[in-house]
Order: structure tokens, then C-alpha cells, then sequence
């Protein structure tokens, strides 16, 4: 796992073989860190990754100077190993690991407001379709925040009421939702 970008940029981290996932390749995540940099002010932003595997979005945040993210995995190993890296990185007081199921993370009360979500979940979950639905109504993300989606392609959300734009790199697809129109969702709005 590389971060491409920002303070740490160039660092190396080595994902243990026995991991089961699915990272985001470096050509789509520095195309869309390219394409949140007209949306974000990262040293603003409070942000929440979900599903975050490797946390190799999280490590590209708090590279970027994201002032704090919450990172949530359910595998315990995946989880010790963003812990990990995050110390490895110094960034232990911007960021926090959750060990729990997203979902379950989603509907549990005590809501906390972010700026940014992004969510990348196993492209076999049955409730993809309904994922956007289902953070969007959580309460996690403040109005003007921003929600970005990783998704195979046979996935469509355009229809979606807060859906802005959707972006293709490869097999890599994302979707973006705004709470708020996405005139009022630019840089600085977040």
C-alpha cells in the first residue's frame, strides 16, 4: 500500500498477504483525491471511512492533512493493521479506528457529524444498492458534507435525489452524493 499524495506521500506499507480485500488501485485514488480537491479543504474536514479495509484512504487523508478521521473495519486484523500504520505515520491524535460492522455502525444512536464520507464496501453485499440510502439518512454526514461511494459498474445511483457525479477509472467506479445542492457543495462549503 502506497500514499500517493500530501506530507507522508511515497510511504510504503506492507499489507499482510492473508488479507481478504479489495483495495483501491493508486490510479483511481489519485484521480479521485484530484477530482475532492475541488470539493474539500481537507485541513477542515472531518472525515469517516467506512469499510476501510487497508485504510489506505484513511492513511491518504490524514497524508493530506484531513484535521481528523474516524476509520471503520470489522475484521480485527485489518483493524490492528490501520492502528498500525497510523503510528507508523504519527497521526494517532487525528485519527481513530472502530472495530465494528458498518452497518451496525450506521444505526447506532450518538450521532457525530462528518465532512466527508467515503465508503468503499465489498462489492458482493447485498445491501450495496441501498448503502447511499443508508448513511445519507444515518445522520452522519452534516448537510453541505459530501458522500463518495466505490462501486462496480453495474451499479447506477443517478436517480438518487443527492446524487452529483459519478466517476470511472477502470473497473474502479465512484459515486458522489451532496447534502445540499451541488452548487452549494464546493471547496470551502465543506
Amino acid at each position: 500500500m502506497r500514499i500517493i499524495g500530501g506530507k507522508h506521500k511515497r510511504r510504503l506499507f506492507d499489507v499482510p498477504k492473508s488479507f481478504n480485500a479489495r483495495p483501491t488501485t493508486d490510479f483511481a485514488k489519485e484521480n479521485l483525491f484530484n477530482v475532492l480537491a475541488h470539493y474539500l479543504d481537507w485541513e477542515e474536514v472531518v472525515a469517516l471511512d467506512l469499510f476501510a479495509g487497508t485504510g489506505s484512504i484513511s492513511a491518504e487523508m490524514l497524508s493530506r492533512g484531513c484535521a481528523r478521521v474516524v476509520a471503520v473495519e470489522q475484521r480485527r486484523e485489518h483493524a490492528t493493521f490501520i492502528r498500525s500504520v497510523i503510528e507508523k505515520l504519527g497521526e494517532g491524535d487525528r485519527a481513530k479506528v472502530l472495530q465494528t460492522d458498518v452497518l451496525r455502525y450506521l444505526r447506532m444512536p450518538g450521532v457525530a457529524e462528518f465532512d466527508f464520507i467515503f465508503a468503499d464496501p465489498p462489492y458482493k453485499l447485498d445491501q450495496l444498492a441501498d448503502l447511499p440510502e443508508l448513511i445519507l439518512s444515518s445522520g452522519r454526514l452534516r448537510p453541505g458534507g459530501l458522500l463518495v461511494l466505490e462501486h462496480p459498474g453495474n451499479y447506477s445511483f443517478e436517480e438518487h435525489p443527492l446524487f452529483v457525479e459519478h466517476r470511472s477509472y477502470g473497473s474502479v467506479n465512484f459515486s458522489f452524493f451532496a447534502k445540499g445542492s451541488p452548487q452549494e457543495t464546493t471547496r470551502r462549503s465543506i
